[in-house]
């Protein structure tokens, strides 16, 4: 009985911590995936462990462009131990704020929805570790602070439970 209390105490905790979207509406200014994410951009990012601890650091070059609804983003990463890949990104706006992603370590299909100046795009990423290669939820918000620049909060989740997260910052150049 302890035990069931306590994990309903736990969903309960956890249920009321989410951020929402709808907290940003009318922020400015207003994210648009296709403005944003158009020629040439450079980020810079940390990989935390679930206690917020560093793991790793990483840069990426990025190339974006979008025809009609329709983008593809390419995004060149290399991390501060020598590891390098690529995830190009194909994209579609599918209604206002509303938008879809494929990529190869993708597993099926991203979606994700604006609100003023945020998006929260959530999507399962295989991710290798070690040589094993692990499914996890993202939980991806984006946060555009001017015309030229935007910051990244992703947490990594397995089965519900937060495994890691992604800090980045992302500017045009």
């Amino acid at each position: 009985m302890k035990y069931l209390m306590s994990l309903l105490l736990l969903l309960l905790v956890t249920a009321c911590g989410s951020a929402s979207l709808e907290e940003h509406r009318g922020t400015q200014p207003e994210l648009k995936l296709e403005h944003f994410f158009d020629g040439k951009l450079k980020a810079y990012g940390i990989v935390l462990d679930r206690s917020g601890n560093l793991l790793r650091r990483f840069e990426v070059d990025l190339v974006a462009n979008w025809q009609g609804d329709n983008g593809e983003i390419k995004e060149w990463f290399e991390f501060d131990d020598g590891e390098k890949s690529t995830r190009i990104w194909q994209l579609k706006r599918v209604a206002d704020n509303q938008y879809e992603g494929q990529a190869g370590d993708v597993m099926g299909i991203a979606k994700g929805r604006t609100q003023g100046s945020a998006l929260f795009w959530q999507y399962d990423l295989d991710i290798v570790v070690d040589g094993e290669t692990y499914q996890v939820t993202l939980d991806d918000w984006m946060f555009l602070l001017d015309e030229r620049r935007l910051f990244n909060k992703t947490d990594m989740s397995k089965f519900g439970f937060k495994v890691g997260e992604v800090i980045l910052y992302i500017e045009k150049i």
